[in-house]
């Protein structure tokens, strides 16, 4: 049994339920953490015994986090903004579920709407569901609208119900698709891992606190990159790094074959199909891609 000086240390972790989920315990997963999630509970299973992990919607995960619930999180910097926490912010990450495109909320109108601006909304009603967002962008311009609540569906309330709405989006297709007009962009939002003072201001959770985050954004990193090996015959690297600047800074080592080397490199994905016929044509052999689990600068 352990003496209560030598209780095993605990974190308590907030993870968004809903919408953003699969993508954060799959990115969670890139990371180290195993997470397995129980239709039958809000208490996932994760193979780390200093970690207790809890599913809260994103909206609320700031609040818990600021009042001392839970050490840490993952929710959206919109979500912080709306309830006004008191939060450090540990990390910024970009793992939306659709794009890799930061989320927007913005203030969108019917196509045929005479709104052109957020000075038009004097005495108009918006729904939305950031209503705490929606009036300081409102006080800011100097503006007096009435703001609601929208429990959902906001979309089809700018035709019948209201003369605008604030409503989140990542491209834009969706407002598109039901005939609405982006007017502003109110807010720019991406998940952030927070912690409260108290959790931060703890020697040993502030350390369990930056690993995640180093392991998460090393993770990260390497979803939009590949590694490169390939051989190349010595006289010919010095070319070689000098027409491909993506290779500048590679890995070179000798191979038993004299005159030879390796090369070694880590490059954005994208520019892969169009690298390795360059790197063909300066020389290189044995050309192989490979996947990363972790970048971490």
């Amino acid at each position: 049994m352990l003496m209560k000086s030598e209780q095993k240390r605990i974190l308590r972790f907030a993870l968004p339920k809903g919408s953003l989920q699969e993508a954060t315990i799959e990115k969670m997963a890139k990371a180290g953490y195993n997470i397995q999630v129980s239709s039958r509970s809000y208490i996932p299973y994760v193979d780390d015994d200093e970690l207790e992990i809890r599913l809260i919607r994103a909206q609320e995960i700031s609040r818990y986090v600021e009042n001392g619930h839970m050490d840490c999180g993952i929710t959206g910097y919109d979500w912080i903004k709306e309830n006004n926490s008191k939060v450090h912010e540990v990390g910024e990450f970009l793992f939306s579920k659709a794009t890799r495109q930061p989320a927007r909320w913005v203030l969108a109108v019917p196509e045929d709407s005479p709104i052109k601006s957020v000075k038009d909304l004097e005495g108009k009603r918006i729904a939305t569901e950031v209503v705490n967002l929606t009036h300081r962008y409102l006080k800011q311009h100097q503006v007096k609208a009435e703001v609601e609540f929208s429990w959902g569906a906001t979309e089809f309330k700018a035709h019948e119900l209201v003369d605008a709405i604030v409503e989140l989006t990542e491209t834009g297709s969706s407002l598109r698709a039901n005939k609405l007009r982006i007017v502003e962009t109110l807010l720019v939002s991406t998940p952030r891992l927070i912690a409260n003072d108290q959790a931060w201001q703890d020697k040993w959770k502030r350390e369990k606190i930056e690993t995640l985050a180093m392991l998460l954004k090393g993770a990260l990193e390497a979803e939009a990159k590949v590694g490169l090996k390939m051989n190349i015959q010595e006289k010919n690297l010095a070319n070689l790094l000098q027409s491909l600047p993506a290779l500048r800074n590679p890995t070179v080592s000798n191979l038993s074959l004299a005159g030879w080397v390796a090369v070694e490199t880590i490059i954005d994905e994208h520019i892969v199909r169009e690298l390795i016929p360059q790197l063909k044509a300066a020389g290189a052999e044995g050309i192989i891609e490979y996947p990363l689990n972790k970048v971490v600068y």
